[in-house]
């Protein structure tokens, strides 16, 4: 979701943050606060449901005392799934997916809540500016160059007591992270924007992301290994919809298996040569009149198309009406053509065309394919809109399969809600949902059964795995 960096919606977004965690910022240096696990576990029923018969909620958690900001992004190891948080992460217990439980709640203010996961390491993205790099050490400015932003990184081996073991700032902070597994160490892709002639750690153009090396059998060392500057003519400044220019990315998603990176950058799409981590080239991009925000991107298992997502109003309007009409606040699904820096082409837009009402924010954000081998079925959210399941097996004629949607949060006004991500794992699709917690789903459909054959024992989804049936 795209963040101002105007002082006043920092302080507005503060002063939630800190309301929501005021009696559990009181930590050491480099510490966290765990919430006990009565406290993480308590139980609210779902709210009135609209679904399709191939789908069922089977468990719902609310979010734990000190967590009521809104929840984000997704990583999974092992039985355990990770709801990254403003105010810090949850790590969920799905050993049993139909009865999930809380292993550890942890308190750990600054933005965002970005997460990738890495063997026993846990990478969490922090975008407002902290008083320094502890947990719970205050909210400062970004005029402040002392203040911090950047990564922080956890030691999860013990999933029920999380460890603070590091914390590397990045200009801009972090709005989103990708990781780039190394055989030695892992690569972090750290993708921020809006930056201002008035904090220092920030200037424009801005037009790079950073790169954090994390050494494996050294975590605490990890540090910004590179800068690469993505957009060495200016990006897309000119486009009179865009609700940001290019600044850097929004957010990348890495294909290793064939050593390219799909980056969602504000005003553009972009393919990127991966193949030395640390050098990133962008090879190919796209503009298009319709997007207002180019948010996130996702291939196909053979790499052979990709799906961009456009978060027209920044994720906080609502745009899934008739008014709005079919193509605004849409997926763009593009093919992908010749071996070598492949050109993208573009085939059709999707756009869930089940209405939503005017206090429902909703528009395209964060999904993964459903890997059934051989076939093109993708699971999204859409805030508000719900959960969307889409065959694009033709790439030039979308359609949706399946879904999940509940009520507005509020019938009288416009209340920020909804799935920030839906992702299928081990059988499963889990969903962060923005105020009502965890979400489990179960999928009925003959179409999409291959799937149950294709296991992961770690999956972040902006670091795509090539999978093959079992």
């Amino acid at each position: 979701m795209p963040t101002s960096p105007a002082a006043s919606t920092r302080r507005r977004t503060r002063r939630r943050l800190r309301n929501a965690a005021v009696a559990l910022l009181s930590t050491a240096a480099l510490g966290a606060s765990l919430l006990s696990p009565a406290a993480a576990n308590a139980q609210t029923p779902p709210d009135e449901i609209d679904k399709s018969d191939n789908i069922d909620l089977v468990a719902n958690l609310p979010k734990p005392e000190g967590f009521d900001v809104s929840n984000s992004d997704l990583a999974f190891t092992g039985d355990h799934v990770i709801v990254g948080n403003y105010n810090g992460f949850v790590i969920h217990d799905v050993s049993d997916p139909e009865a999930p439980e809380i292993s550890s709640a942890v308190l750990c203010e600054g933005g965002q809540g970005d997460v990738s996961v890495s063997g026993d390491l846990l990478y969490y993205s922090v975008e407002y500016p902290q008083v320094n790099e502890e947990c719970g050490s205050g909210e400062s400015t970004a005029e402040d160059p002392d203040a911090f932003e950047g990564i922080r990184i956890f030691d999860i081996s013990d999933k029920t007591s999380p460890e603070y073991i590091a914390a590397v700032p990045t200009d801009c902070g972090s709005h989103t992270n990708t990781l780039l597994q190394g055989e030695d160490s892992d690569y972090i892709y750290v993708s921020s924007y809006a930056p201002s002639e008035r904090f220092p750690n920030c200037r424009p153009p801005h037009d790079k992301i950073s790169i954090i090396e994390v050494p494996k059998d050294d975590p605490t060392s990890a540090a910004v290994v590179s800068q690469p500057v993505l957009f060495p003519e200016g990006g897309n400044h000119d486009q009179d919809n865009l609700l940001r220019p290019t600044e850097g990315c929004h957010d990348i998603t890495v294909f290793p298996a064939k050593d390219i990176a799909a980056g969602a950058c504000m005003g553009e799409g972009v393919l990127m040569d991966i193949s030395d981590p640390l050098n990133p080239v962008v090879t190919e991009t796209v503009r298009d009149d319709n997007f207002a925000f180019w948010h996130s991107a996702t291939f196909t298992n053979d790499a052979k198309a990709v799906i961009f997502t456009d978060e027209l109003g920044g994720g906080g309007a609502a745009t899934c009406n008739e008014e709005t009409g079919p193509e605004l606040g849409a997926d763009a699904i593009y093919t992908l053509k010749g071996r070598k820096n492949p050109e993208l082409t573009f085939a059709s837009y999707f756009k869930i065309d089940r209405h939503q009402s005017d206090t429902e924010n909703c528009v395209a954000h964060n999904g993964s394919l459903i890997p059934v081998p051989g076939k093109d079925y993708f699971v999204q959210s859409w805030y508000q809109g719900g959960v969307s399941i889409i065959d694009f097996n033709n790439p030039r004629e979308p359609r949706e399969i399946g879904y999940f949607d509940r009520g507005p949060v509020s019938e009288t006004e416009l209340v920020r809600g909804g799935t920030w991500s839906a992702y299928y794992y081990n059988g499963y699709v889990y969903s962060s949902e923005r105020t009502r917690g965890f979400d489990v789903l179960r999928l009925d459909d003959r179409r999409l059964r291959g799937a149950e054959r294709v296991t992961f024992d770690e999956f972040n989804p902006q670091n795509q795995p090539q999978y093959r049936g079992r």
